[in-house]
Formats: structure tokens, C-alpha cells, sequence
């Protein structure tokens, strides 16, 4: 443990408005989720093209979530322990082994995700085993794309170390909405290409998904015998089953939400700009908590959890301010915008945070320290279980709430 950090740790933690101006800080980058709303429902025609389109969409964004997740959960902690340097070259063997490990993570959960997929499809989505190639390839493509994801993370985490801000609040909440808005892109474009180019689109999606498959096949036997690789490949797959089960209860969801809403787009758009910010509320509280840990800051015990208290309260007022903002620029976005909208679509929105943001931070802080008891690396567990949930609990209260504020 570094001295110098736990102490520089401990007086951060003491600064409530500190705290506060982090939070915002971060979850202000959440406002870049109501584009990819927008994205989502500017393209509602190519969602149509198959029944398993816009099902499937929950389960991109989380299979992102949960590789950024472990990635950037590694990269703050060791960062703050000194593992791992701010520079991408020179850097330690830990730091190029964890980008490699990236890449593998990447194969196994789109292809954890794509099997599941069909599972819930048959019961739910109306599809058929005879989708799993589409389904398969179209995932592999979109999450290739995506690698790209995992260098601006580093370059995230690299300068909010370098600028003195917290890694662990700072670099999950921007890059949760970057790579919602990235991957929307991708996968908006590989639906596209697949099917409105014919055999030629088909072709270049499948070439895509085998040039992942390339990648985890080159890298794995040289890291193979890799204690951190096995590692993080090990504790990531506790947690792919599980995560896969998730989302794809999500999307169901997403589909019984999209039968209420209708046609009304101003919550289209909103849609991730929440499930970002409530992922983001259990990033920070449970990442926070992983560093804490790791420092000696914090005792493994629920009863811990007042020591946490100023960083809670403060995420959780981020969070209520935010909904309000994305109450407005969802209805400005799409030139709707009236005293009595932005009343109704607020307090149904306050009312989604209420019920997700809690729930999310009692689950986020005792994962991390289920996991820390238990001897594994919280890292690699807290923020990919509790974005996978995050969206399936959005989700739940978004449709609660629906029905109950009408």
C-alpha cells in the first residue's frame, strides 16, 4: 500500500462538495447518452428489419459495460497502488497484459450473450435457433468495432490521474457514455450493413466477427500462463453467465417498455442517458469502495458502509440533478418541450432514480465487499455485475414507473 496515496485518499473523501463537483463532473458526460437515444430512435426502422434487434440492443450496451468495466476497475485501482504508470509506453508488463486480456473477455461475452440470446429469444422474442449465426455474427462484428473503446479508456484514466482527480469516479462514468454512444454506432452500422447490403453485407459482418475470434486466438497462448491474464479471464467468466441472463431479461423488458411508451421518442431518448447514470452510481460507489479496500481505508463489513456515507450522499444528489437535466434536453431534443411535459417527464424520471439509484447502492457496495471477503479481486467482478443489473433495474423502474404515474 502507498502512504502517500491512502492519506491523499482519506482528505479527498472528507470534502462533501468535492465530492459533489466530481460526481457532476462525471455523470455530465451521461448527457452524451441522450444521443445515442436519439440514435436509437432515428434508426427504429432497422430495429424492425428483425425481432431480435432491438432485444438484443440491452445486451450490446452491457456486454460493452461489463469489458469497460472490468477494464477500467483494474486500470484506477492499480493505478492508485502503483502497478501501473500513466503512459502507454514503458508502461508495466500488468498494464499490456490487462489490454490483452480485453480482447479475449471481448470473444467470450459476445458469444456468452449471443447463446442466451437465443434461449430467451425462443420463449420471448419469437426467433428460432436458425438466428444464432445472425445473432452470433452480428455481436462479434459490432464488439470488434468496439475495441477502439478500450484505448480512449486509457487515455481517460492516464489524465484524470495525471490532473489529480479519482480515476475510479472519473473514468467509468465517461467512458460508460462514450462507449454507449461508440457501440450504438457500431452496432446501428452492422445492422445496416447486414441487412441492406445483401450477401455482400452478410460477408463483411461475418469477416468482422472471425477477425475477433483471430485477435483472442493470438493473444491467448501467449498469455496463457499469465497469472493476472488467468486471473481477470477466470473471476470475468463467475459473472458472464449471470451478466448474460441479465440483459437479456432487459431487453425483454425493453420490449414490454416499448409497448407502453408507443411512439413517444422523448423516452427513447432518455433511455440509456439513465441506465448510464444509475451503472455510473454503482461504478463510483462500488469502485470507490474497491480502492478503499485495497488502501486499508475500509473494513470489509456492511456496518462500514457510515464510513461511506458522504460519498454516497453525494452521488446520489449528482444523480437527482442529473435525471432533471435529462428531463429537459430529451424533450428539447426532440422539439417537444412544455411546462406540463417536462413536469410529467421529470417526475417519472425522479421517480426511476429513487428506485434504481438505491437499489444500486446497496447492491454495488456489498459486491465489493462479498468479493473482498471472499478473496477475489473486486475489480474484476463489482462494476460488470453492477452495470449488468444497473440496466435491468433502470429498466424495472422505468416500467414501474410507467404504470404507476401512467
Amino acid at each position: 500500500m502507498n502512504p502517500t496515496n491512502s492519506v491523499q485518499y482519506t482528505r479527498n473523501d472528507a470534502l462533501p462538495l468535492r465530492l459533489l463537483k466530481e460526481a457532476l463532473i462525471a455523470f455530465s458526460f451521461d448527457i452524451g447518452g441522450i444521443l445515442a437515444g436519439f440514435i436509437v430512435a432515428s434508426q427504429v426502422n432497422v430495429f424492425l428489419l428483425s425481432p431480435w434487434a432491438i432485444a438484443v440492443y440491452p445486451a450490446i450496451l452491457t456486454a460493452r459495460g461489463v469489458i469497460s468495466g472490468v477494464f477500467s476497475g483494474r486500470l484506477s485501482t492499480a493505478l492508485h497502488v502503483g502497478t501501473i504508470h500513466p503512459k502507454l509506453f514503458g508502461n508495466t508488463k500488468n498494464f499490456y497484459v490487462l489490454f490483452k486480456s480485453v480482447i479475449f473477455i471481448t470473444l467470450e461475452t459476445s458469444i456468452a450473450m449471443s447463446l442466451l440470446s437465443i434461449v430467451f429469444g425462443s420463449f420471448f422474442w419469437g426467433i428460432t435457433l436458425t438466428d444464432l449465426p445472425d445473432i452470433l455474427f452480428v455481436i462479434l462484428a459490432t464488439m470488434v468495432l468496439g475495441l477502439t473503446i478500450a484505448l480512449l479508456t486509457i487515455e481517460v484514466a492516464f489524465i484524470s490521474f495525471k490532473k489529480g482527480l479519482d480515476p475510479d469516479v472519473i473514468v467509468y462514468p465517461i467512458m460508460s457514455t462514450v462507449t454507449d454512444i461508440i457501440i450504438t454506432l457500431c452496432y446501428v452500422f452492422t445492422l445496416n450493413v447486414f441487412f441492406l447490403f445483401g450477401f455482400v453485407g452478410r460477408y463483411a459482418v461475418i469477416f468482422l466477427g472471425i477477425l475477433l475470434t483471430a485477435l483472442s486466438l493470438y493473444v491467448l497462448p501467449r498469455c496463457i500462463t499469465d497469472r493476472v491474464f488467468v486471473k481477470t479471464i477466470k473471476e470475468s467468466l463467475l459473472t458472464l453467465i449471470f451478466v448474460a441472463f441479465i440483459v437479456n431479461v432487459t431487453g425483454t423488458i425493453l420490449k414490454e417498455i416499448s409497448e407502453i411508451v408507443g411512439s413517444r421518442k422523448e423516452i427513447y431518448s432518455v433511455y440509456p442517458a439513465l441506465i448510464d447514470t444509475v451503472g455510473d452510481v454503482g461504478s463510483v460507489i462500488g469502485s470507490t469502495a474497491t480502492t478503499k479496500l485495497a488502501l486499508g481505508l475500509l473494513e470489509p463489513s456492511f456496518s462500514a458502509i457510515r464510513k461511506h456515507a458522504t460519498r454516497i450522499y453525494a452521488t446520489f444528489a449528482a444523480s437527482m440533478i442529473m435525471f432533471i437535466i435529462y428531463s429537459i434536453l430529451s424533450l428539447l431534443v426532440q422539439g417537444m418541450f412544455t411546462l406540463h411535459r417536462f413536469l410529467s417527464l421529470a417526475t417519472l424520471l425522479l421517480t426511476v432514480n429513487i428506485i434504481a439509484v438505491f437499489a444500486m447502492i446497496l447492491i454495488s457496495y456489498a459486491t465489493a465487499i462479498l468479493t473482498f471477503r471472499n478473496g477475489l479481486d473486486p475489480d474484476n467482478l463489482v462494476i460488470p455485475i453492477e452495470s449488468s443489473l444497473a440496466d435491468g433495474i433502470t429498466s424495472i423502474a422505468l416500467l414501474v414507473s410507467l404504470v404507476l404515474l401512467g
